[in-house]
């Protein structure tokens, strides 16, 4: 969508900016349309990178965090590209076709992504290409996206535990479990008649508020978001869906064995229900306070449409997990009722967590 904020300037209530459709008037709404899949969502703060070539897999697996040499046509996962430290650096929603890898990214890191691989690409068989100004990720459940004319539909696999996966938020009565969500690459073309539909009230849209805020009250990381340099994916539940934890070796692959054998992540992501119904939302990036001593940051935030306003947060390891927090709001201290995600005693040696979970609110 290239930043061209009058792409819905014909969709009734439509508001977009240089990352494309924030809203239609009523994003409250629109989260339960997309639950539905009575409607879909532009994606313009994603874009795609493909990777051809009869290498592309198993060099793809000798970068990145996941096991992909075997990667069946059609078949979903992601990866994680790591710093050698262990540092996510780059995320990466994957789907094959048989010829073409096709990875759907955070915009901001797509042409860095795209980069970093022509760097790796050595003499193996491989193309690789920024295709954005080709193709436009659309968001939705299954159903909805399925009916769209794609190249590619990658279905998320979040919160099951992949292959060689593993999983440290508890895996009873997890949020993620009731969040139907594929991505879609469909062409600007089609992309064009998905929007003229909807100026016709023909089909129902969503922005990206919604599409987010059905992320982050299911616990779902995004490299944009939840990783800020120095974030292990242990830190996040990542290990949960992106990371393979039998397969060879790969930059960071040392710090991720290290990490999980053998002790427990430096920080933990935690949930948060903010105090007020009606209260001014924090900014990414906001404080997190136990008391009068700073514990963390605030890394994604969100109205929903049944529990009101909630956030993602990483906040120490040594917080108490029963620990009263507050948020930073306009310089004002609100109060934060944290909800455990990965616990503090994360790690292979860590018996699985059952936490309980606290009341959604309508």
């Amino acid at each position: 969508m290239g930043g061209e904020t009058d792409v819905f300037a014909g969709v009734a209530g439509a508001v977009a900016d240089e990352r494309g459709l924030v809203h239609v008037g009523n994003p409250l709404r629109e989260q339960q349309l997309l639950e539905r899949g009575t409607a879909v969502a532009p994606l313009g703060d994603r874009r795609v990178v493909s990777v051809a070539g009869p290498d592309r897999l198993s060099w793809l697996d000798s970068l990145t965090s996941q096991a992909l040499a075997q990667l069946a046509p059609g078949a979903s996962t992601e990866l994680l590209v790591l710093d050698p430290h262990g540092h996510i650096e780059h995320a990466a929603s994957v789907v094959d076709d048989g010829e073409t890898a096709w990875l759907i990214v955070d915009a901001d890191r797509a042409a860095a992504l795209a980069t970093w691989l022509q760097r790796m690409r050595f003499r193996l068989r491989v193309e690789i290409a920024d295709r954005g100004d080709e193709f436009a990720v659309v968001g939705g459940t299954a159903a909805a996206v399925d009916s769209l004319a794609a190249v590619a539909r990658w279905r998320d696999p979040w919160p099951s535990v992949s292959i060689g996966g593993w999983g440290y938020a508890s895996g009873d009565g997890h949020p993620g479990v009731e969040r139907d969500w594929s991505e879609a690459v469909v062409s600007h073309e089609v992309l064009a008649s998905i929007v003229a539909e909807a100026a016709a009230s023909e089909r129902s849209l969503a922005g990206r508020l919604a599409a987010d805020a059905l992320r982050v009250a299911a616990w779902r990381p995004r490299a944009a978001s939840e990783a800020d340099g120095t974030t292990l994916p242990h830190e996040v539940d990542w290990l949960r869906t992106a990371v393979h934890l039998s397969k060879g070796c790969y930059r960071g692959q040392e710090t991720v064995a290290k990490v999980h054998n053998l002790g427990h992540p430096p920080r933990r992501l935690v949930a948060l229900q903010l105090d007020g119904s009606d209260a001014v939302l924090p900014e990414p990036g906001a404080a997190v306070f136990s008391g009068d001593d700073e514990v963390g940051r605030v890394t994604s935030v969100a109205r929903h449409f049944e529990q009101g306003p909630i956030a993602l947060a990483i906040v120490k390891r040594s917080v108490p997990t029963d620990a009263a927090l507050t948020v930073a709001v306009d310089g004002e201290p609100v109060a934060a009722e944290q909800e455990t995600i990965v616990p503090p005693d994360a790690g292979r040696t860590a018996a699985p967590p059952r936490l309980p979970r606290l009341s959604r609110r309508r």
